[in-house]
């Protein structure tokens, strides 16, 4: 049974009827006529239809317009734009922060990258980082043996887990000139603190050495990444770890305890001499004195006999009888004056009575 409209108001009803499905007496909008009025307005814009040569003129500048509108672009804080043409790298037009405009692609394109973000690199184990509130701190989780084993210059092995801090300073660089960045890091910082712990001493690296061992490394590491043109930066080196491996750290206690004990004797034994040395040179030198003054004496007294001697001499070659005379009472009285005396008088043939005054002399405490 076919279904026929109440009113003429056709299946929606009629403009009196009002029984349609809807319940409502409004008709509904007719489609083919908005199309029809549609394209009755673009014929009236564009005369002649759309395939027409000013049809095909705007249509080609509303392309064009919105390409160029896609060149467009917002390099954010902290980031630089690398821009590219045709696919080669155009370091002088690369981009700071801020909204600019470039070739759209395929033509052109532009890759933001951060410059500002601080980034890390572990050798000699791979740990995480911990934060609490501004401080940071690096846990290491599992050692590499392979990375961290080093010989010092005192042929020693040492065990050196260290961290490398980062970032870019030239975006163009860093993506165009080397391949695998951290990669390259990661070796590079291996082999120059591997360097540097090759000309330091073993205790030194262990002690008071650790910041130099930090400073040289990362003056190395930096040296050959400009080398290399690769638009890093390193800002920090940071040992974390320099002992001896765990395999030996028994024997290396041992070692540094009779070290220990080598130091205190020594310096006792500077001790001693720092004692004793001074006191044997003020020996010594008081019996250089002693020597001093005793040549000194003798000296003078066998220059005096000498001089004695030359004047007798002297006098002797002027009057021989009697210097020869005087010498020999000189003699005689040198002789007699300790002995004891008996005068014995030949002409009267008996001994003479001799008063012995020195004698007298000596007890009564008189002039001998």
């Amino acid at each position: 049974m076919s279904w026929k409209p109440q009113g003429g108001g056709g299946p929606w009803g009629g403009n009196g009827g009002g029984n349609g499905p809807t319940g409502g007496g409004s008709q509904p909008p007719d489609i083919e006529e908005m199309l029809r009025r549609s394209q009755d307005n673009l014929k009236n814009l564009i005369p002649g239809g759309f395939g027409s040569s000013r049809a095909i003129m705007l249509a080609l500048a509303a392309v064009v317009s919105l390409w160029m509108f896609s060149g467009l672009y917002v390099i954010d804080a902290g980031h630089q734009g690398v821009v590219k043409l045709f696919g080669k790298h155009r370091p002088f037009d690369d981009k700071g922060p801020g909204l600019h405009w470039y070739y759209p692609s395929p033509i052109g394109e532009v890759i933001s990258t951060n410059v500002k973000a601080l980034r890390r690199i572990d050798i000699g184990f791979r740990g995480a980082t911990q934060t609490t509130g501004f401080n940071r701190s690096v846990t290491p989780e599992h050692d590499i043996l392979a990375e961290s084993l080093m010989l010092t210059n005192d042929q020693n092995i040492i065990d050196v887990q260290f961290t490398v801090q980062w970032k870019i300073k030239d975006a163009g660089n860093f993506l165009f000139n080397i391949r695998d960045p951290e990669g390259t890091i990661k070796v590079v910082a291996e082999s120059a603190m591997r360097e540097v712990i090759g000309q330091t001493k073993l205790e030194n690296a262990m002690t008071s050495g650790r910041q130099v061992v930090q400073d040289r490394t990362r003056e190395s590491l930096q040296i050959i990444l400009d080398e290399l043109k690769s638009g890093i930066s390193i800002s920090q080196v940071q040992l974390l770890k320099v002992d001896p491996p765990a395999q030996v750290i028994e024997a290396f206690n041992d070692v540094q305890s009779a070290r220990q004990d080598l130091d205190r004797k020594k310096n006792e034994a500077e001790a001693y001499s720092n004692k004793i040395v001074p006191i044997a040179q003020g020996e010594a030198a008081q019996m250089l004195q002693q020597a001093e003054a005793y040549k000194e004496q003798v000296s003078k007294v066998a220059e005096g006999e000498a001089k004695r001697f030359l004047s007798v001499y002297e006098s002797y070659k002027v009057a021989k009888d009697v210097t020869t005379q005087r010498l020999y009472i000189e003699a005689m009285e040198e002789i007699l004056k300790k002995s004891n005396k008996v005068i014995i008088d030949q002409k009267n043939g008996g001994v003479v009575p001799y008063l012995a005054l020195p004698e007298l002399n000596k007890k009564n405490g008189g002039p001998r």
